[in-house]
């Protein structure tokens, strides 16, 4: 049997028909035939030292493999398309931004894989980012009905990233904008939240300008998150797509002081905030000017965009969100043999998801908890880091046990690098120059139903809101902030 899809032909003749609910009919399917080749072979089975282009391959090598067509089809036969007219199916419900996602699955089983895309980006025009790098094991793929009858969930994720990252190939409009309505609004920031607030007020008729500092679009997606889950694709691509729908950019254009926010605010009829969050939060050691000690985000950057440092063989990360997992599996893959991450709680205080911590002890990283680092060592380059033993005390303000030291326990490790992972700031300081701006504790407070601030001109979303969340959560910020956009500059003309 061959199945049509749009651009070819996808090759159904091993599957005679749709599986029971058990779905045991494809488990001996060799993995050959679902995933597309890894790039290279696993770092723990890589011995010796690596060239470094075995080290750049090895960062960029998806935690994931893409699906083959052939994987594509057996995994979508897996899918009981749960929910109806009464119900959403689980899946659906625990996606931020709603995406049919028995709908799209039963796309690409039919072979129908323009139609599939079509309904991710309906909800979602960042789709293709967020089959990246959303966190599906506490999204879609952990609410999967399958998974709640202890079998193995259906790959969500990979389904949405194999159904969109084709069609984007093709470069088709998904969807249509309506007519121009003679209204102007600015967007501050092109991360996902910026780019999803753009994008959805284009297909309204709306003039959209996105500024951001940097030359490149997505924000943290670009710089901040690590290789191996994403690197600049599909971004290009998704944001040729808003440039299609009108979306217009001033990249390397920072927003950077009240005259020119007040400007902006002159030439628009409402603004969207999606500045998200700052640098590295600015906690100093002694020590910190030496050589081999890194900020977290910089340390990313420095990968993504220009080069890979030399790191030694043994790396100390210190945190523990899953910005921490990221440097660490990184150093892991650039040939670091001993790579641990000291956190001065317990594993069940870390803030990071626990498949991500799985996955950094797959990689070969070391954890070690109740540490925390008093200064760095060494003469011109970082040689030792000395910890201090910690002990849990009553909560703070995070509700978490506070880590109290244990006195008269210092220690030295050597290291030939530290990566500080301890979060970042809030942009306290812009957001000062916006009159009757309500803050809580630094981030912004806004209508949760339209996602409009206390200053009602504007609007915003992202990690402003929230110290730091998902992607998916803020291309959802950028879609509730435009339907809010919508309403409130329609009621001010009518």
């Amino acid at each position: 049997m061959i199945c049509r899809e749009a651009g070819g032909f996808l090759d159904r003749s091993f599957l005679k028909v749709k599986p029971s609910p058990d779905g045991q009919s494809f488990d001996k399917q060799p993995a050959e035939v679902l995933y597309m080749d890894k790039v290279m072979t696993h770092p723990l089975k890589t011995n010796g030292q690596r060239t470094d282009e075995q080290r750049s391959a090895l960062l960029f090598e998806d935690l994931k493999q893409p699906l083959t067509d052939k994987g594509a089809a057996v995994e979508s036969s897996r899918c009981l398309e749960c929910g109806g007219p009464y119900a959403e199916a689980p899946c659906v419900t625990a996606c931020p931004t709603g995406i049919d996602i028995p709908g799209f699955i039963s796309a690409i089983y039919r072979g129908e894989i323009d139609g599939a895309a079509d309904r991710i980006f309906e909800e979602n025009l960042l789709g293709a980012t967020c089959s990246k790098v959303c966190p599906v094991e506490v999204l879609c793929e952990g609410a999967c009905v399958l998974e709640k009858e202890g079998r193995k969930p259906v790959e969500i994720g990979l389904l949405q990233r194999y159904a969109t990252e084709r069609e984007l190939k093709r470069r088709i409009r998904f969807r249509e904008p309506a007519p121009s309505n003679g209204h102007k609004v600015s967007v501050i920031g092109a991360g996902p939240a910026g780019l999803s607030c753009a994008g959805e007020l284009a297909l309204k008729g709306y003039d959209v300008t996105v500024y951001d500092e940097r030359q490149d679009f997505g924000g943290l997606v670009r710089y901040a998150i690590a290789p191996y889950r994403i690197d600049r694709d599909p971004l290009p691509s998704e944001v040729q797509m808003l440039k299609d729908l009108g979306v217009k950019f001033e990249m390397g254009t920072p927003i950077d002081s009240r005259e020119k926010l007040d400007e902006l605010r002159k030439s628009s009829e409402a603004v969207f905030l999606g500045i998200g969050l700052g640098d590295d939060v600015n906690i100093g050691y002694p020590g910190d000017g030496l050589q081999g000690v890194w900020e977290s985000l910089e340390f990313i950057k420095t990968i993504k965009t220009d080069r890979l440092p030399e790191i030694g063989s043994s790396v100390a990360v210190i945190g523990g969100g899953n910005t921490a997992i990221d440097v660490a599996i990184e150093a892991r893959r650039m040939g670091a043999k001993d790579v641990t991450i000291y956190y001065r709680r317990t594993e069940s205080e870390m803030p990071a998801y626990d498949h991500e911590i799985d996955e950094a002890r797959s990689e070969g990283v070391h954890l070690q908890f109740l540490t925390n680092p008093v200064r760095f060592e060494g003469e011109d380059r970082v040689e030792r880091m000395v910890c201090q033993y910690m002990q849990l005390g009553e909560p703070d303000d995070s509700g978490r046990p506070r880590p109290v030291k244990v006195e008269n326990t210092e220690f030295a490790i050597p290291v030939d690098t530290v990566i500080k992972a301890i979060g970042q700031q809030k942009r306290t300081g812009f957001l000062s120059w916006i009159e009757d701006l309500e803050l809580d504790n630094g981030l912004i407070k806004i209508d949760e139903s339209t996602g409009q601030t206390s200053n009602r001109f504007f609007f915003a979303g992202g990690d402003a809101l929230n110290g730091g969340a998902t992607v998916v959560e803020a291309v959802e910020d950028g879609k509730v902030a435009a339907h809010g956009i919508d309403k409130y500059v329609g009621g001010m003309s009518s």
